[in-house]
């Protein structure tokens, strides 16, 4: 990918037709299981954009899954590599959940419901969970998203190829979050990246286990500063931030503590991006570079409507019905700040430090 340094990066401008300026970005890709979904679509948006060159990524859980497949697919076959990489992936994702337990009621099906709420196979997991732990229920291990990762991924390709990667994972003994790069990231660094330590068993790596990387960073913003040459870093989010009303059910209270919890530490990053800005010193190497990053979000409304449970309907249809919204959801973005990328952030970072 581009080298230029950061000083050469100006505004993409507009030539003939759809024609652009060449643009390094960034992007950093939250999790949120088969709500990834959606971020899959808004790549194979994005990777349409032959003006826009992909620098680095950073990732958590499902998005660091998709920044993997993506990564790596790019590495063997360009463009078009990366979207057929994508579509494989959770084609093969949605092929292992084919006969799990967890699948929605016939009156869900019926009503076109995508939650797995009342599943009685889930709702007896969901409660278990909170009792039993996953070395008791899940004593092997076992994850069939560790054969799926081996199948799509050339580990290889992409720790030699040009798209910078950084993977976040907790670490359990030191509640840190560590970030993985390139060449240290395997099927075991993504499947510590999405571990959910009432579900699965912690990932071992080097004599250390590790859970989620929501709990440290969702994703984390800091390597992209420190080690990318982009001025413009889209932000992929499918945890609401904000979601009206006060929850009063327990599923209701625990969905909105999981999203608000997730999000914790990305908007924290991103407030202390917003007061840099304010105060940022030109010859402050770090500060500056914080303070003068574009930050750019697609979102979706769509997925304020999608509680826990459907985390985890793997189904093809609902898969698709995400990355339809994702794709969706990026051209309207496109069509709105096309403009705007390379020259301002379109997401508003002073908001965030109303009330601090």
């Amino acid at each position: 990918m581009s080298k230029a340094p950061k000083a050469q990066q100006g505004a993409a401008t507009a030539a003939s037709g759809s024609e652009r300026a060449p643009l390094i970005i960034d992007l950093a890709l939250q999790g949120g299981g088969a709500h990834g979904a959606f971020t899959w679509g808004v790549l194979d948006r994005i990777l349409e954009e032959d003006w826009l060159t992909i620098e680095a990524i950073s990732g958590t859980s499902a998005g660091a899954m998709n920044a993997a497949v993506l990564a790596s697919g790019f590495a063997k076959g360009g463009r078009e590599g990366a979207r057929l990489a994508l579509e494989a992936f959770w084609r093969k994702t949605s092929e292992a959940a084919r006969f799990s337990p967890f699948q929605r009621s016939p009156l869900d099906i019926l009503l076109g419901r995508w939650t797995l709420d009342n599943s009685p196979l889930f709702v007896a997991m969901d409660m278990m969970s909170r009792v039993v732990s996953p070395y008791s229920l899940n004593p092997g291990g076992s994850n069939p998203l560790a054969d799926i990762l081996t199948d799509v991924i050339d580990f290889e390709a992409l720790a030699a190829g040009p798209i910078k990667l950084f993977i976040t994972a907790t670490n359990v003994r030191t509640g840190r979050g560590r970030v993985f790069r390139n060449a240290e990231i395997t099927p075991q660094v993504l499947l510590a990246s999405a571990c959910l330590p009432t579900l699965f068993q912690a990932i071992e790596i080097d004599g250390d286990g590790y859970w989620d990387g929501g709990y440290s960073g969702n994703p984390t913003m800091t390597p992209l500063i420190r080690e990318s040459n982009a001025l413009d870093t889209i932000l992929v989010q499918i945890n609401p931030v904000e979601r009206p009303g006060t929850p009063t059910t327990a599923r209701d209270i625990l969905n909105r503590l999981n999203e608000v919890s997730f999000n914790g530490v990305l908007l924290k990053e991103l407030r202390m991006m917003a007061m840099l800005r304010k105060g940022a010193n030109p010859k402050d190497g770090e500060g500056a570079r914080w303070a003068g990053m574009r930050v750019h979000r697609i979102t979706s409304d769509r997925m304020a409507e999608l509680g826990y449970s459907s985390k985890l309907n793997a189904e093809w249809e609902f898969l698709t019905m995400l990355r339809a919204e994702g794709r969706q959801s990026a051209e309207l973005f496109y069509r709105t700040h096309q403009d705007d990328i390379g020259k301002r952030s379109t997401l508003d970072l002073d908001e965030l430090t109303e009330g601090v």
